[in-house]
């Protein structure tokens, strides 16, 4: 049988196709993109979702590593032969900014959420077990959106601006995702199931941004933000305003049944220069 993969080249995809090769799996990799090289066992096809998809063939599984809501949306239109797993990744936001004071964020969360439950009604349709992991900041391969951006232009400027923020951080790294889909699948007891997954430390806003400054090639001159200066900036720059907030909340996850039922333990948070690289 074959696994199905939406997003193989995503930074968690980066680290989980090298492993279900290692282990035998025959993968079939959808990209808008696909690139023109192949290994043994891996077929990349082009396709988009919701609608542009190849015929495929029986599958053992089906992963998603992008947005939901179109995910479900073909998931719940496709004719399968068979009843592969489901696993997809979702995000933490989908709780911590529940309560946003910016309207946008809260609007993605109950996006997220809404993707979450779709998924769930389209599995059951086909009477699908699925299974989805929502992870916390995501690092570790240079393609997340959060912290490479941030170490990226600090490198060019030679200047790393560093934030007063108390609130808590639980960054988990893109191989500890795939670590967590790899134990998932075939694993009938996560079936259902809505499981966090953050890294193997807890730390403040602050403290991550000095490791970020500390993992450099090059050196740059620290630009301390304190906490009367955010505040300013947040009643004055209403773009900045959810982000700024959120330096002082905790974006964690409770890694209890992700460990209980998929026997996963996350790695703490000791990035390096590498991890701000993108591959190629």
């Amino acid at each position: 049988m074959t696994i199905l993969i939406f997003g193989g080249s995503s930074q968690i995809g980066h680290f989980l196709l090298p492993r279900l090769l290692q282990r035998g799996d025959s993968v079939l990799a959808l990209s808008r993109n696909p690139p023109a090289s192949a290994q043994g066992g891996l077929i990349w096809m082009r396709g988009e979702l919701p609608t542009h998809i190849p015929a495929l063939p029986p599958l053992s599984a089906i992963l998603c590593f992008g947005p939901l809501p179109a995910f479900a949306e073909w998931l719940a239109h496709v004719s399968l032969i068979g009843t592969p797993q489901v696993i997809a990744t979702s995000s933490m936001s989908a709780e911590s900014k529940r309560d946003s004071q910016v309207p946008a964020e809260r609007a993605l969360s109950r996006q997220l959420r809404e993707g979450e439950l779709a998924l769930a009604n389209a599995c059951a349709q086909h009477g699908l077990a699925w299974t989805v992991l929502r992870p916390t900041l995501v690092y570790g391969a240079g393609l997340d959106r959060s912290l490479t951006p941030i170490a990226r232009r600090a490198s060019r400027a030679r200047c790393f601006p560093l934030p007063a923020g108390s609130g808590l951080r639980q960054p988990v790294h893109a191989d500890d995702i795939a670590q967590a889909v790899l134990s998932a699948l075939g694993n009938g007891a996560v079936a259902g199931r809505v499981l966090p997954i953050g890294g193997g430390e807890r730390f403040t806003a602050g403290e991550m941004f000095i490791r970020v400054r500390g993992s450099l090639s090059v050196a740059t001159l620290p630009l301390p933000l304190p906490s009367w200066l955010l505040r300013l900036a947040r009643h004055t720059l209403p773009q900045l305003r959810g982000p700024l907030h959120r330096l002082d909340a905790d974006l964690i996850a409770d890694n209890s049944e992700l460990q209980r039922l998929l026997g996963v333990q996350p790695r703490p948070f000791r990035p390096d220069a590498s991890m701000w690289t993108p591959p190629g």
